[in-house]
């Protein structure tokens, strides 16, 4: 069963200095631009993080600051990225919760606008861990009857990644070989800001997903409890989810 694009399809995967969206950078990434009609551009780049990557870090991905020391920032590649991305849906391996976050927190910080309201998310892990739970590799081997070499290298994970969307597509019957279907089955769509502070209800309403008021509508707890925008504005928390936490302010305010 092929996938049927209706627009490019963006396959991924990053290498970071951390798992901490607001504090950590990236330092390597891979993207595969699938076109409607099966052709590929593939993007390979390395950015000198401006932070040291931990020893830790280094051990699981290869990835040095010396080997780094002399690659461009994020930012002075960023509006380059943004071109390569425009109309583009997006595919990845846990994506949805690290991978395309931590891509947008970088745009963000290199000042680039980058609007995540009309993008589709598919998410291999989402899918796999829902059909048959285990990690990368064994999704590799289970889909594809390959042994992943050079895992946590960023081209052989995004390549590896893309080869399983296509399997599970052939393996089960029930999965819709279409983008739509696959953005709503790996889970990403009750998702308000992309670090799932703020998710959307049964009534499709916007709710806070953590803390004290945990469960609660924005708007409520926007009437109720003045300082917790401020609170929030000024704590540690990605730069997107601030950025939709101010316009549900703001339509709160404009109702």
């Amino acid at each position: 069963m092929k996938l049927i694009l209706t627009k490019p399809l963006v396959i991924f995967d990053l290498e970071t200095t951390g798992i901490n969206t607001s504090k950590d950078r990236i330092v390597e990434l891979c993207m595969i631009r699938v076109q409607v009609d099966g052709a590929r551009q593939e993007l390979n780049l390395r950015f000198n993080p401006g932070i040291p990557i931990p020893p830790e870090i280094t051990l699981i991905h290869g990835i040095s600051d010396a080997d780094v020391a002399n690659e461009p920032s994020f930012k002075d590649k960023a509006h380059e990225l943004n071109s390569f991305l425009e109309n583009c849906d997006f595919a990845g391996f846990n994506s949805n919760k690290f991978d395309f976050p931590m891509l947008v927190e970088e745009f963000y910080r290199a000042g680039v606008e980058f609007d995540t309201s009309k993008r589709k998310f598919i998410d291999a892990q989402k899918i796999f861990h829902t059909m048959e739970p285990r990690n990368l590799s064994a999704a590799y081997k289970f889909y594809c009857q390959k042994e992943l070499n050079n895992a946590h290298s960023a081209k052989a994970d995004t390549e590896a990644t893309w080869e399983i969307i296509q399997s599970q597509l052939e393996k089960y019957t029930n999965l819709e070989p279409n983008i739509e279907f696959l953005h709503k089955f790996s889970g990403q769509s009750n998702l308000v800001d992309l670090a799932g502070r703020l998710i959307y209800n049964e009534k499709q309403e916007p709710v806070f997903n953590f803390g004290k008021h945990k469960g609660k509508r924005v708007q409520d707890v926007f009437k109720s409890d003045y300082g917790y925008y401020d609170w929030m504005m000024q704590g540690d928390f990605p730069l997107q989810t601030k950025k939709v936490l101010t316009q549900l302010k703001l339509s709160t305010l404009n109702n």
